[in-house]
């Protein structure tokens, strides 16, 4: 397929957003803070940040493929015509984050965007525009709208949209499973338009991680819709502050880290700080490795830009502060991302726990015994599954390092065998996932010892979650502003078709492996960084070098082949993509459709791909000496 721009006169509806930042003209730079990087983060960071006198805009997220699953089904299971009660189709958290701020944003004048109304938008918006009220501010709130899309990929559908699947190109058709609800990712735009008409909060059902970041400068800066370089770069300063306090950890005594700062300039070029006299640190390589995360090739795609991502620079300015420069801009796609939601069934599991000696002999003798329980009911299993955790090293020091975890666990469309909203065993003859696992305990291998608490093992509900590509052109992005306006922000007129497959190469001009005469076996993450993370099911995983002859030896040694082989039996034998970023001596493996379905439905316990850089970092390989002379990392 070539790459070829979508024709048509570029769309000027809201292309030079007027600002009333506080220089007018905006020619400083705008500061802009991460607060959460999803529904659980710290509540104190609102209330903190809404004081920070550096601080212009607060962005936060709430939302991930998890909950979007989950509150979409809650919200298509409510019977029509019943409004949201209780907040239970968005998420609440953000409420209790936001109360104790309130009276600080009204009375500092910070601006707030968040990912936080999942299903339920307009109610979370109007909930917030109460509460200001109720403490007595002039504070306005704005909702963003488009994302949900069920009714339009139902109809694309019946119109023979295959909807090919990201990780694995299949048809949704072969899915197996019947769509419930679909949300769609949107861009920033919308945001910049509700901060231009006068919105203090801007309150969003799901726009792109990265989306509030550049909504934010965008609108500050008074950035058109084709200024791509300055996009760019608001979109990686988004992608870099989004997940909060992660970018600034690492194995330390420090017990809590300051949550992030981004400060976009006028042509897009940013630098990266955090809260002053707080704890986490900020270098390059520290956010190199939020920069690592969840990306999958050298184009970023977002609804408003693509950021190119092969020539980025960092630049450690002064303690706490990277520049970041040299992000390339183009045309955004025609499409954006969508996620598809289906009721799974249910899933459970159980624990034992097992001791010293002949583990993998125990695990099977569970398995077995667990199988010939089952019987008949075999079938009735998508997944069942035996995962031993640890092992039990020579001469153990004591009972506990001698100890593993043994997890069955299992997932079915028949909520009978799986006790769903039942108790465990309600009669000696019901068939249930529990009374098979337990039954064999008195016959079970040498000291066999169930996980007392069994909770775990009734059945609860999951949700798969396809992801695929819908046409912007589908989408009804819309504002709706706390004076009773609706704004529509038509989709990009000028997009560009990229590639299915991002480019995947090895280097160029390897260094001869035997250049380093003297190697030593030893782990890899002796010398190297790295970073990895989830989209859907697939898995990316980035390292970097921390110099360059470390990295002409990581660049030459970190082939395709040799993922694989580091991989070993994590290898699930799918596609694996390669790219580099020379300036910041990075390289970047995308593991498709690697994490058995995504965090929703994963039977794995990497369910978000976070482990998988430890996992690799932590295989041996041959290290030159005087790397290892230099100290570990």
């Amino acid at each position: 397929m070539q790459n070829q721009v979508q024709g048509g006169p570029p769309d000027r509806t809201h292309d030079h957003i007027q600002t009333d930042s506080p220089n007018g003209t905006a020619k400083r730079p705008i500061r802009i803070s991460g607060a959460s990087g999803g529904v659980f983060d710290h509540v104190r960071a609102i209330a903190d940040l809404a004081k920070n006198p550096v601080v212009d805009v607060i962005i936060g997220d709430w939302m991930s493929e998890m909950n979007m699953t989950f509150r979409g089904s809650e919200k298509m299971n409510r019977p029509a015509g019943l409004s949201s009660a209780g907040g239970e189709s968005y998420e609440v958290t953000f409420i209790e984050a936001l109360e104790p701020a309130i009276c600080d944003l009204a009375k500092n004048h910070k601006r707030l965007a968040v990912n936080a109304g999942a299903s339920d938008v307009e109610a979370m918006a109007r909930r917030v525009q109460q509460i200001c009220n109720d403490k007595g501010t002039k504070l306005k709130v704005s909702w963003v709208t488009g994302d949900e899309v069920t009714n339009k990929v139902t109809r694309l559908l019946a119109e023979g949209e295959k909807f090919l699947s990201l990780p694995t190109d299949q048809p949704l058709a072969e899915w197996g499973l019947e769509p419930v609800y679909a949300q769609c990712y949107l861009g920033g735009s919308g945001i910049a338009v509700a901060f231009a008409n006068g919105a203090d909060i801007v309150i969003c059902g799901r726009v792109s991680d990265a989306s509030p970041a550049l909504g934010a400068a965008m609108w500050w800066h008074s950035w058109g819709r084709e200024d791509f370089s300055q996009l760019a770069h608001s979109l990686i300063a988004g992608h870099l502050i989004e997940c909060s306090t992660k970018n600034f950890s690492q194995q330390t005594t420090t017990p809590t880290f300051g949550f992030p700062i981004a400060e976009i300039e006028a042509n897009g070029e940013f630098v990266i700080t955090k809260e002053a006299n707080t704890g986490g640190i900020v270098t390059v390589n520290s956010v190199l490795s939020q920069l690592l995360y969840e990306i999958q090739g050298p184009y970023y795609y977002n609804s408003d830009v693509t950021a190119e991502l092969t020539n980025i620079k960092m630049i450690q300015e002064g303690p706490e502060r990277v520049r970041v420069i040299d992000v390339l801009g183009h045309p955004p796609p025609p499409t954006t991302k969508v996620g598809i939601t289906a009721r799974g069934g249910w899933q459970a599991e159980f624990h034992f726990f097992l001791t010293g000696l002949d583990i993998e002999e125990k695990r099977k003798m569970v398995e077995l015994q667990t199988i010939a329980s089952v019987g008949k009911y075999r079938k009735e299993f998508d997944t069942l599954t035996f995962t031993v955790s640890g092992s039990s090293p020579g001469n153990p020091r004591n009972q506990d390092e001698a100890t593993v975890d043994l997890r069955i666990f299992a997932q079915s469309r028949n909520p009978d065998i799986m006790s769903a909203g039942s108790q465990i065993g309600v009669t000696p003859d019901t068939p249930c996932f529990a009374r098979w696992c337990v039954e064999n305990c008195l016959m079970g291998y040498p000291g066999s010892t169930p996980a007392l608490d069994m909770r775990q093992a009734v059945g609860k509900p999951f949700f798969e979650y396809w992801v695929a590509l819908l046409p912007q052109t589908e989408v009804d992005h819309a504002v709706h502003t706390f004076d009773g306006r609706t704004i529509q922000v038509s989709p990009p007129s000028v997009t560009k078709i990229y590639p299915r497959r991002q480019p995947s190469y090895e280097t160029s001009s390897p260094v001869p492996l035997d250049t380093w005469e003297k190697t030593t076996r030893a782990p890899h993450g002796y010398v190297v960084h790295g970073r990895s993370g989830d989209k859907s099911s697939d898995c990316n995983v980035g390292f970097f070098a921390r110099d360059d002859e470390e990295w002409d030896w990581l660049r030459s040694t970190l082939t395709i082949p040799k993922i694989k082989e580091l991989l070993d039996g994590e290898d699930k034998g799918g596609r694996i993509d390669r790219f580099e970023m020379p300036h910041l001596r990075a390289v970047h493996f995308l593991l498709k459709d690697h994490l058995d379905r995504g965090v929703n439905s994963t039977a794995s316990y990497d369910s978000l791909g976070k482990n998988m850089c430890e996992y690799l970092r932590a295989k041996w390989v041959d290290i030159p000496d005087h790397f290892l002379e230099k100290g570990k990392i």
